[in-house]
């Protein structure tokens, strides 16, 4: 499998004043900064911080940062914000010093040592954003309102912060005019279908997420915005589905599928799969034994089912095994259960492989290289020999170097560790913020193409984007 080329440089200070590493930061903090000069009233205006676009912006999307009004290579602080549904804060900082004009553009000023990163990080103010609460994950539970970022502008770069120069708000929307949400209630169905504007038909996908369960629809809606037609699938934990995650019944999911398939907006033949963690390995299910799936795209999966046991008519696939003694934790309490999990391959396990190469659809694997939730990239090659081994075609399989399990959709703070449902610990995730978030903007291009590709007959990298 060839490793896939993407250019991740890591958050490297540019400067070249001595850093050594601060607990805490992302980068380093300087041991001395020469040349820097506080400004006293040499500019004629009052600072201002500018968004590009101005008030709002889909969450997907990069936002241009600037502060005009600033004295010639004046020293400030900036401090983004925002705080989620429940009221927990991320924040990230960073140290700049303005062009002799008197403006600041992330674009094109590099963050100087001393905040949450440094160097030339347009959008390190967003990547860089971290709880405040420990092992906390940013979730966008109702799509419907926006996440409001706030930028702050500080004079010097001292400890506390510096006198408030400037602030400004910016709207991180999820849902783009004209892209329906749609409650869905038929049968067993719990879901929630997006639709682009206008009549279609467009290409359709089943959204999956893993063991937290609910029925999460930031990535669904997000991926509407660029022309799919999204059904966000809960399967577990939610309104009157089952509480827990015993058992799986796969004509729950098939019934999901019929009725995707059936939407006068949805174009067939097929459908694609979009699965995370434990949403993978149902994907994989799904596709090995369901009839109309055209395409699936799966993000750090298992290829052998995982925590319960999997029915389709006469067919029962016992869950992986797995050893508690396995399990590591740190001394900061953080749990590794990278090991628990049986080898597939070996012994009883080998029962809950699950047969992907029923499947008549190609795969596409993401693979996080420092995902510590599992071992994705063994369950990826795996699952591409025993394709291979079929006579099936090859799966596409794109590893990202420095990325963890929890690979969302670009901008999504990386999360290190947070709560596991079922360990009922903090677990670690895994993964390098500058790295994890090259890898985010990177894999959401990959999956939109890969879709484009086999759903919409589009060539790979094509933008339908409305």
């Amino acid at each position: 499998v060839a490793p896939h080329s993407l250019r991740l440089v890591g958050a490297r200070c540019r400067q070249r004043q001595l850093c050594q590493p601060s607990p805490g930061s992302l980068c380093c903090h300087p041991t001395g900064i020469s040349g820097v000069v506080t400004a006293h009233g040499l500019s004629s205006m009052a600072p201002a911080v500018r968004f590009s676009p101005a008030a709002r912006s889909l969450f997907d999307e990069p936002l241009g940062i600037a502060v005009q009004g600033l004295g010639p290579r004046q020293p400030v602080t900036l401090r983004a914000s925002l705080q989620d549904e429940a009221g927990e804060r991320f924040e990230a900082t960073a140290r700049y010093e303005a062009e002799e004009s008197g403006e600041l553009d992330l674009g094109r000023s590099p963050a100087l040592p001393g905040g949450s990163f440094c160097g030339l990080e347009p959008m390190g103010l967003l990547w860089a954003l971290q709880p405040q609460k420990p092992f906390w994950c940013m979730v966008k539970r109702d799509v419907q309102t926006p996440l409001r970022l706030l930028l702050e502008v500080f004079e010097g770069h001292g400890q506390p912060l510096g006198r408030l120069l400037a602030q400004a708000q910016h709207e991180r929307i999820f849902l783009r005019d004209g892209v329906q949400r749609v409650p869905v209630r038929e049968g067993r169905i719990r879901a929630t279908l997006f639709l682009p504007p206008g009549d279609g038909p467009f290409p359709g996908i089943i959204d999956l997420y893993g063991v937290g369960g609910g029925l999460p629809e930031y990535r669904a809606c997000l991926l509407a915005n660029h022309g799919f037609a999204v059904l966000a699938l809960a399967y577990y934990g939610y309104e009157d589905l089952p509480k827990n995650m015993e058992e799986f019944h796969l004509e729950y999911f098939e019934e999901a599928k019929d009725f995707l398939l059936q939407h006068k907006q949805v174009k067939g033949p097929g459908i694609g799969l979009l699965g995370i963690s434990k949403g993978g390995d149902l994907c994989v299910s799904m596709a090995s034994f369901l009839k109309g799936i055209t395409a699936t795209a799966l993000i750090n999966a298992s290829v052998a089912n995982v925590a319960g046991v999997l029915h389709y008519k006469d067919v029962a696939i016992p869950p992986l095994g797995f050893d508690i003694r396995r399990i590591k934790v740190n001394k900061a309490g953080i749990v590794d259960i990278f090991d628990l999990l049986d080898n597939p391959l070996e012994g009883p396990s080998s029962q809950s492989f699950i047969p992907l190469e029923k499947a008549e659809c190609p795969f596409l694997f993401i693979v996080g290289e420092q995902d510590r939730n599992w071992k994705s990239e063994f369950f990826a090659v795996e699952g591409s020999k025993r394709l291979q081994a079929h006579g099936k075609e090859k799966p596409q399989i794109i590893r990202y170097p420095g990325t963890g399990h929890y690979i969302e959709p670009p901008f999504f703070p990386m999360c290190a560790a947070s709560m596991h449902k079922l360990i009922g610990k903090p677990v670690a995730w895994g993964g390098e913020p500058k790295a994890h978030f090259e890898a985010q903007v990177d894999v959401w291009q990959q999956i939109q193409a890969f879709f484009h590709k086999h759903l919409s007959g589009m060539p790979p990298g094509a933008s339908n984007k409305l």
